[in-house]
């Protein structure tokens, strides 16, 4: 008998707390069986952060809190990327950091965090480009960029996660997959996430075509769907902060379904390829947003996040592909029985 492909599950633990603490996050992903979790936004004690923002005294308090909750970290959720590709006023408050000083600040932070988070894997995006302007006409420096980011990733033994999302230089899928070509670069693979996609006016046809461009480059999936963006500007600027109408994976206008069921064929190869890099397999990530969700960052609560995960797993069955969630066995295990 042939084995099904398998994934491993995570999600964006942020979404799962109403207050953020690291407790609530982590309890709310213990209690839904999950063992991974992306790092994004969270609170030990003195506010909430984003994970670039953390202290090392607040990485040593995660660190045994998420191992009293049997979990580990898939990646980390870095804003890398989502900065200006140029110093103008474009009427976003989007900001503009020297790329050297960026590199050497802000990339060089999120390595460290990998690796004190013991994960291989960094989430980031491909840089805004003056509001209006044509993203193509900022290609060339926007892949300057990112392949200097993937040799830095790429020298701490990481690898860099390229998110496809609307008003960035990789909004659309074929504009990820050129990067990725030009790029070219062992450290650096593609994130797919189709919400992302419906969320600029795409249709179900489109939003597969885009992932199937990408499909050479792809790392890992990010899971969320969306529902009637009405009339978009298609590939045009998205106001995020108006987005409301996110929904589980089997509810949506992106048709997962398909999607994964050909994402099912690749599986086996490229869990080979990561495990080279030193990851222990192919992650879908959830990132629901089923609360509401914005430039950056989400919302789900615990019973959203219960609620996507609860959506996600029904595909997977319905196209074939295993996952893992605790059982009473993993519970034996983590008490020496």
């Amino acid at each position: 008998m042939v084995d099904k492909p398998r994934v491993i599950l995570s999600g964006f633990a942020d979404e799962s707390a109403i207050d953020k603490t690291a407790p609530q996050q982590f309890a709310a992903f213990a209690a839904l069986g999950l063992q991974y979790y992306t790092i994004r936004f969270i609170d030990v004690g003195s506010g909430v952060k984003n994970v670039m923002k953390l202290t090392v005294s607040e990485i040593q308090k995660i660190r045994q809190l998420q191992n009293d909750f049997g979990l580990n970290v898939s990646s980390i959720g870095s804003p890398i990327g989502k900065v200006k590709l140029r110093d103008i006023d474009d009427g976003t408050k989007n900001v503009f950091v020297p790329f050297k000083k960026y590199l050497g600040q802000d990339v060089k932070k999120a390595c460290e965090l990998a690796h004190a988070f013991e994960t291989k894997l960094i989430r980031g995006f491909s840089f805004y480009h003056p509001k209006g302007s044509d993203p193509r006409e900022h290609l060339a420096q926007a892949v300057d960029q990112l392949g200097q980011i993937a040799e830095v990733c790429h020298r701490s033994d990481l690898t860099f996660g390229l998110e496809i999302e609307a008003n960035l230089v990789g909004c659309r899928g074929d504009l990820l997959a050129e990067i990725y070509r030009k790029v070219n670069h062992p450290a650096m693979v593609l994130i797919f996430d189709a919400a992302n996609v419906i969320v600029q006016g795409f249709g179900p046809q489109e939003v597969y075509e885009q992932y199937e461009v990408m499909k050479p480059g792809l790392g890992w999936l990010h899971i969320k769907d969306y529902r009637d963006p009405g009339p978009v500007d298609k590939g045009g600027h998205v106001n995020e902060d108006k987005l409301a109408n996110f929904v589980p994976a089997d509810l949506g206008d992106a048709a997962h379904e398909r999607i994964l069921r050909d994402f099912a064929g690749i599986i086996p190869s490229l869990e080979r390829k990561l495990r080279r890099r030193g990851v222990p397999g192919v992650f879908l990530d959830l990132e629901p947003h089923v609360k509401g969700g914005g430039q950056f960052g989400g919302f789900s609560g615990p019973d959203g996040m219960g609620v996507a995960l609860r959506g996600l797993c029904r595909v997977l069955d319905y196209v074939g592909i295993e996952y893992h969630l605790r059982d009473f066995e993993d519970i034996k295990a983590s008490r020496g029985f």
